[in-house]
């Protein structure tokens, strides 16, 4: 394969009728994009999913298959492609068609001026259920972060390759990453995205897990943001 400038990275947990929609959209929307690679990683899948990736990488060349030996979770997932992905930017999004495809090249063309460019779901097509819990955790994540992203929980995402590995991920922080970034002096812009009502399959997430198992993780950050070191050398003789 050509060299890579752009690694999209997919977590991938029991989507096996979502997969091939989603490769289908990447490859009409990167089409101008002569080199790039899609790394899906499956998380433990319990239903046909590794093996529908492994049929459409017969079909989709640029296809990278990773399979984690149980599953470990979505941070852990993102982690594996972190550290394979070879383009110079890297692009999150989910496996479940929500993210849209189209959104890519908007986010893309935001980074001559920024390092990391976040979708901002304006107009969710969620339960109401779900967009409560949503917005119920991005209050309580920013205000103890201190922070004022407008959709924390947005998977749709564009890095500039330097700052993922300045970061060193830990269970629970792919929900953190614009901050822990800003923190090593990125500049963040956030972009309106499209968001699509789920087409398949079930949501694997919850009030319980989007706010309840992320406190620790909240103060985490909070420590992390309070404790860094920001001395600056004036001479040195």
């Amino acid at each position: 394969m050509d060299d890579v400038d752009i690694s999209l990275v997919i977590p991938v947990y029991n989507e096996e009728e979502s997969l091939p929609v989603l490769m289908a959209e990447i490859d009409d929307e990167m089409a101008l994009h002569k080199n790039y690679e899609v790394i899906f990683i499956d998380d433990g899948s319990s239903d046909r999913s590794l093996k529908t990736l492994i049929g459409l990488k017969e079909k989709y060349p640029r296809i990278r298959v990773i399979k984690l030996r149980s599953r470990s979770g979505q941070t852990s997932a993102m982690d594996a492609g972190f550290r394979r992905a070879r383009g110079n930017v890297v692009i999150t999004m989910d496996a479940d068609l929500q993210n849209d495809p189209a959104d890519i090249n908007k986010l893309l063309s935001e980074l001559d001026e920024y390092d990391i460019v976040i979708g901002w779901r304006a107009d969710r097509e969620d339960t109401w259920v779900k967009r409560m819990s949503s917005r119920i955790a991005n209050l309580v994540r920013n205000r103890i972060t201190e922070e004022d992203i407008k959709d924390v929980g947005c998977t749709l995402k564009a890095y500039k390759r330097e700052f993922l590995e300045r970061v060193k991920l830990y269970n629970g922080m792919h929900r953190f990453l614009p901050t822990l970034f800003k923190m090593e002096g990125a500049r963040v812009r956030e972009v309106k995205v499209n968001h699509r009502p789920r087409r398949y399959g079930k949501s694997k997430y919850n009030i319980r897990n989007r706010l309840f198992n992320s406190i620790y993780d909240l103060l985490a950050v909070r420590w992390m943001k309070r404790r860094r070191l920001t001395y600056e050398i004036e001479e040195e003789f």
